[in-house]
């Protein structure tokens, strides 16, 4: 008979460490333990298969137990829980070793999924944990990002698993999406913290200067350069160069950028001594490079030298969510500006925002926050203190006001019939009424399955769940007889 697998909570709640116990499969044989000491005790003892450890214990710290696991059981797979979670906890767990991270109130089933995982790993011996790494912990004003959503767990995983690797990133996201803060936290969770965090912006610099910026040039390179003048990369050496836009550089750029990748060699514009650097390269686009590589604009061996690991970043209106998180920090990071002190926020304006669907992402709510301070009576900010283009949204309610255009509506006859009814925000009408229509169309033409739906679409998992969500659409999973896998089946009717 085969032994049963072993689970070891450590967790100083004895009611929840019965809850958990309850709560997981028979064949699963649960131990517990309340403090730091006989947990590591019996780790040592009765070596189980998986842990489950709370971040805060009454006499210890959850991420010290988890080090001093990991560097006698480097393969055992750890899964951290809290009810305190902070983006800095978040990914320094994950970089610490823990094979994954959840939140409490504990979801059981995600639990019991989330345990099975790690099981798996443990049987197949495949070491999906992060080595252990005892750098110094960050203060949280190096690097701040807020939200608990389930979104942004994932980011802050993949930061924890990436961040000490020295591979190139490629960061993915709509434009406003903090793609330029997750470069930050990559650089500073990682070995290189102590060097320069350097920042391009491809799209604001022409070629020539680009290049100049990038390598440096010799005196008499071009018109105007009077002088030698070292370039971002060798004042990048033992550090991190963050490449924003890189779907704006040019062609000839990419080849020079290319080389360096490959090599960590270069040349100044205009010279023929090379030039050696150390030095990580993260990149951020908010375009599909792929799309632009069949359309021979981006080089595809760039893009796969680039494209190590990939964080995607979920648009706001996908993480609704965390807005009230999100419009405290801002408000508190803003208020000296507007000589506020103590601001009061109406709760009632969190239901609102989630209403709209912040196409700018975090540069328009900051801009809304700032905003908001500014027309706040005393320290006050009530829902007639916001501007007018987002009570505008507020007015329609959830529900779209207009009668969802039938297939034969040609797209020009929709838009004058918004203009003649006065509709101010044609954009998001038309972009809502033509998800009802194309949602459920590309959802049957699947069958349901949601990666299929998703690459038709052009659009992350996340956005497609929350569109669907919007739209009363839903899933059900099914056994399909002929390869014994879940599939999913579109239930909502067409």
């Amino acid at each position: 008979m085969a032994k049963a697998h072993t689970l070891l909570v450590i967790d100083d709640d004895r009611v929840l460490r019965y809850s958990i116990k309850k709560s997981l499969s028979p064949d699963l044989q649960v131990m517990e333990a309340s403090t730091a000491i006989q947990a590591l005790e019996l780790v040592n003892k009765a070596a189980p298969d998986v842990i489950l450890l709370d971040l805060r214990l009454v006499e210890a710290s959850g991420l010290d137990v988890l080090c001093t696991i990991k560097k006698s059981h480097p393969n055992l797979p750890v899964i951290m829980f809290t009810a305190f979670s902070t983006t800095k906890t978040a990914i320094e767990a994950t970089k610490f070793g823990a094979f994954d991270y959840l939140l409490k109130p504990v979801d059981l089933a995600k639990l019991q999924a989330t345990v099975q995982k790690a099981l798996l790993s443990r049987r197949q011996d495949v070491d999906d944990v992060i080595a252990a790494n005892t750098a110094d912990i960050l203060q949280d004003s190096e690097v701040c990002m807020v939200g608990d959503s389930e979104a942004m767990q994932d980011v802050y995983k993949k930061i924890g698993r990436f961040a000490p690797t020295q591979s190139n990133i490629l960061i993915l996201g709509e434009s406003g999406t903090g793609k330029e803060l997750v470069a930050k936290a990559l650089h500073f969770h990682s070995q290189r913290r102590q060097g320069p965090f350097i920042v391009i912006n491809c799209a604001a610099l022409s070629e020539n200067l680009l290049e100049s910026e990038l390598f440096g040039h010799e005196k008499g390179a071009f018109t105007g350069a009077e002088r030698r003048r070292a370039g971002k990369f060798e004042y990048a050496h033992g550090g991190t160069i963050f490449l924003d836009e890189i779907a704006d550089m040019h062609p000839t750029t990419q080849a020079k950028v290319l080389r360096l990748l490959q090599d960590q060699r270069f040349e100044r514009l205009g010279g023929n001594e090379t030039i050696e650097t150390d030095v990580r390269v993260i990149a951020a686009t908010n375009r599909n490079l792929k799309a632009m590589i069949e359309e021979g604009k981006f080089r595809g061996d760039l893009y796969y030298r680039l494209n190590v690991f990939t964080i995607d970043l979920p648009p706001l209106r996908d993480r609704k969510e965390d807005l009230p998180d999100l419009v405290r920090y801002f408000v508190g990071f803003f208020k000296a500006e507007f000589g506020k002190e103590l601001v009061d926020i109406d709760a009632k304006i969190f239901d609102q925002l989630k209403l709209y669907d912040w196409p700018g992402n975090m540069r328009e709510l900051q801009s809304f926050v700032k905003y908001a301070l500014a027309h706040a009576d005393g320290q006050s900010i009530r829902i007639s203190h916001l501007p007018d283009s987002i009570l505008r949204s507020f007015s329609q309610g959830p529900v779209d006001p207009f009668t969802p255009p039938q297939a034969s509506d040609s797209i020009s006859t929709l838009v004058q019939r918004l203009l003649d009814q006065g509709e101010t925000s044609i954009f998001d009408t038309l972009v809502r009424n033509l998800e009802s229509i194309v949602l459920p169309a590309v959802l049957a033409k699947t069958k349901g399955r949601l990666q299929d739906a998703c690459d038709i679409l052009g659009i992350s998992r996340n956005t497609l769940k929350s569109k669907m969500k919007e739209h009363g659409l839903s899933i059900d999973a099914q056994v399909s007889s002929k390869n014994d896998v879940r599939d999913q089946t579109l239930t909502a009717p067409l």
